[in-house]
């Protein structure tokens, strides 16, 4: 069996890869059992050593591997650059973090001296998907490798040239054989990796589907997962918001990576009082936006990873304009490309309410008060992050407790940072990446305790 890349521009096939054997399979997932043994025991100082060669890698190599995102993916080159960017500065921060983040926690107790130390589980088994296919693995590996796990990519089937990219990196920071390996195999030979009994964990980033295939078999095989899945955050825009400043984030947040992203801003909340004036800054700004080769730097918009994605994406439209949602603009598509597109009248019930909506399309609803707006926001089975734009803090603030979602961010579209954890709730998964919390979930909190 091979593996295709496919650049979704054309249409043409890039590269193919060779799947990997079972014999060499198991002997990939052996060698990172073993070179557990010893990676366990490395210091901090020999972990953060080889990390912080592999963020000088990164930087020094970041156009070609932007590059190779662009081609194998879609994603304008400006936006391939910066994913690059980010995984270094990721790299740095559990360089310089994980000692801190890990260290023993003293408890008092009756005992003479009680603490809770934090321990490496083992090999952990990372799946990842395309839309992100640099920062997706190293938000999974960085902190994994420096809490003294070994770990194992299984990435999408249509990247692989950058989960090998990766797998070189990695060598060429130092570190040992063993410690972070690819996995060349499609998907249907996951769940055989899953049961195997070197791997200890799976951290799977991906649809509510896939989410819940590992998670069955994981917990029938006692395994700790961690998932982050789809979402349909809402961006909430009240009454007394800076509306420059809503337009412009509002535009980053659906159609950054052309929309495909679990926490792009899917579902549009607007006070009916600044509703008119919102739509029409919005409509202009979207227009705005090029589409086109996404190695032209001066691209907003590429294609969609796959002509399936576009043909999901077009299914979705054509259903809710059905039920009654209205296109602003005339909906186009063609092959893997779906222009932007804004649509008005969205209802709970229609697929672009209801399901995540992965591409550039706007859905734009409006509220009379903040109960309203509260209401509408939680009605999805999804719960990744909320906006809200408000010229008023303290009014944000006592919103905040109301929303069912992983993150909230006020006067600001939602993203990753190293620094903060990273998770949803309800069909969003549960877990956490990122910070102190994303470094502690594939480690053994140890009870010690002296009398």
């Amino acid at each position: 069996m091979k593996l295709k890349s496919i650049n979704p521009f054309n249409n043409q096939l890039i590269e193919e890869f060779k799947e990997h054997s079972e014999k060499d399979l198991n002997i990939i997932i052996e060698k990172a059992a073993a070179a557990f043994l010893a990676w366990r025991f490395s210091s901090f100082h020999e972990r953060a050593t080889c990390m912080m060669e592999a963020s000088e890698i990164l930087l020094k190599n970041k156009e070609k591997y932007a590059l190779t995102t662009t081609l194998e993916m879609g994603k304008p080159i400006t936006e391939s650059v910066a994913e690059v960017e980010k995984c270094a500065w990721l790299c740095r921060y559990y360089s310089a973090m994980a000692k801190d983040h890990l260290k023993p926690e003293i408890i008092k107790t009756d005992a003479s001296m009680s603490r809770v130390q934090y321990e490496p589980l083992g090999t952990i088994l990372g799946i990842m998907p395309w839309n992100f296919p640099f920062w997706q693995v190293f938000r999974f590996l960085a902190p994994t490798i420096m809490a003294g796990n070994t770990a194992l990519l299984k990435h999408a089937s249509n990247v692989q040239r950058c989960a090998l990219h990766i797998n070189d990196i990695m060598k060429e920071a130092g570190f040992p054989e063993g410690v972070f390996s690819v996995l060349l195999i499609g998907s249907s030979r996951v769940e055989n990796v899953i049961r195997n009994d070197y791997i200890k964990a799976i951290s799977l980033t991906g649809s509510e589907y896939a989410g819940s295939k590992v998670a069955a078999l994981a917990g029938s095989n006692i395994k700790k997962t961690v998932l982050e899945l789809g979402g349909s955050n809402a961006f909430i825009v009240l009454d007394d918001a800076d509306l420059d400043l809503a337009v412009d984030l509002g535009i980053k947040a659906r159609f950054q990576n052309c929309g495909q992203s679990c926490i792009a801003a899917k579902r549009f909340f607007i006070h009916k009082k600044v509703a008119t004036e919102f739509l029409s800054n919005f409509k202009k700004s979207m227009e705005a936006l090029r589409v086109g080769n996404p190695l032209e730097e001066h691209t907003n918009l590429g294609p969609l990873a796959s002509m399936a994605q576009a043909e999901i994406l077009e299914r979705q439209v054509e259903d809710s304009i059905y039920m009654g949602a209205k296109a602003v603009n005339k909906p186009k598509h063609k092959e893997s490309f779906y222009y932007p597109l804004l649509l008005t009248d969205v209802k709970p019930g229609m697929p672009v309410f209801d399901e995540e909506v992965f591409g550039p399309v706007a859905p734009i609803m409006t509220f009379d008060n903040e109960q309203e707006a509260v209401e509408l926001s939680n009605q999805t089975k999804f719960g990744l992050g909320v906006s809200i734009f408000t010229s008023n803090i303290s009014r944000a603030e006592k919103l905040i407790p109301y929303f069912e979602d992983g993150a909230v961010f006020i006067n600001e579209l939602v993203k990753s940072d190293p620094r903060l954890s990273f998770g949803g709730t309800k069909k969003s998964g549960y877990g956490r990446e990122l910070s102190l919390l994303g470094i502690r979930e594939f480690v053994n909190a140890k009870t010690v305790y002296f009398r």
